[in-house]
Parts: structure tokens; C-alpha cells; sequence
């Protein structure tokens, strides 16, 4: 129709340059993927399954490693036509007041949602982090009713796993002895990780 891919499609991508090929399928409407698609390695173990509106990823995506849950995704798809777009925004200061910004769209998918990252073979959740409109959000500790179940400070799986303070800060006291003991010497060059002159 119009030269545009409708329906049910299986695509196949063989490898490339190191690249494993994959085979994908899906459906189109006007030439963009809609709904669920889920992706296979050529010896069939399934990758991943993705969810798309407008041709972008939206909502859960899944993704597996020797046929674990390795990783989802939570994104959030915007309509191609619109130019803004309203989202919410929680005050920092009352938790229950939300405002509404309308800001300008420069991405047609952003990382909207939780992100759960899990040991492989396990499916033990290792790893969260939860993005509003593309930004990741500083973690909070929250406390409901004293129950460890639903306590932040408590409970690890509920904890957002981004670190909460720079872990580069504090030195271990073997660098600090060696700093203070050799700090007028100029034979001895410490490296610090930085490239060039």
C-alpha cells in the first residue's frame, strides 16, 4: 500500500563484522513497527521483545542472555507529529503536588520508567534505576508503615541503585599514607588515569 510495509513481517539479518546476525518479527502499519515485536539469534533462542507505537519503543521491553531475563526497559513513545508535549512533574519539596510543563520535543522515545537489571541465570534483580522523561532520577528513601517489606532503607530490592554520593571522595588509608609520605618527592609520578600530555 503506497509502498509501505503493512502487517506481519519476519525480517532476517545475517552477520556482519562480528556482529551476530538476528531474525525479528513483527507487524508494520505505514512503514513503522507497531506493537509487540520479538527479536531471535539464527539458532532461534529468543533476545528480546520489544513494544513500539509510532515506530519508537514504548512501554516494557525485555531482554534475555541464554535464555535469563538479563535486562528491561521502560520507555515512553511520542507521537512523530507533535512538536510539544506535556509531561508531569513531581515537587520535590510535597510529594503529593504535581505540575504540568509542556516542553518541546527533541526525541520521538525517551527512557521513561523503571529499569531493572538482573544477574543472569539467576533472575535475581541486582540493579534498579528509574528515568522521568529521559532523566534519571536521584533515588529516595521512603518509609510505608514501618513494614521491612515496602522499606527502602531496609528492603535492597526497593532500593533505586544509583549511588547516592560520589564513591571517588574517600580514599583508602594505604593511599593516604603513601600521598602524605612521599608528597614532596618528585621521583615518584602517580598515574591518575588521564590520557595525553
Amino acid at each position: 500500500m503506497n509502498n509501505k510495509k503493512q502487517g506481519k513481517w519476519k525480517i532476517h539479518v545475517d552477520e556482519l563484522r562480528g556482529e551476530p546476525g538476528f531474525e525479528e518479527e513483527g507487524e508494520f502499519k505505514d512503514n513503522l513497527k507497531e506493537g509487540k515485536w520479538r527479536r531471535y539469534t539464527l539458532m532461534g533462542d529468543l533476545i528480546a521483545v520489544e513494544n513500539y507505537r509510532w515506530g519508537n519503543k514504548d512501554g516494557e521491553q525485555e531482554y534475555f542472555y541464554n535464555g535469563s531475563l538479563e535486562h528491561t526497559e521502560s520507555w515512553k513513545a511520542i507521537d512523530p507529529q507533535k512538536k510539544l508535549d506535556t509531561i508531569f512533574v513531581q515537587d520535590l519539596n510535597d510529594e503529593y503536588k504535581v505540575d504540568k510543563k509542556i516542553i518541546k520535543v527533541n526525541a520521538y522515545a525517551v527512557k521513561d520508567g523503571i529499569w531493572k537489571y538482573y544477574r543472569p541465570g539467576a533472575n535475581t534483580l541486582i540493579k534498579t534505576e528509574t528515568y522521568n522523561y529521559d532523566a534519571l532520577v536521584k533515588p529516595q528513601t521512603v518509609k510505608l508503615n514501618n513494614n521491612p517489606m515496602t522499606d527502602t532503607t531496609t528492603n535492597p530490592l526497593l532500593k533505586d541503585s544509583l549511588p547516592t554520593s560520589n564513591p571517588n571522595t574517600k580514599k583508602p588509608k594505604e593511599i593516604l599514607q603513601f600521598e602524605k609520605k612521599h608528597k614532596n618527592n618528585s621521583k615518584f609520578k602517580v598515574r591518575d588515569g588521564s590520557t595525553g600530555n
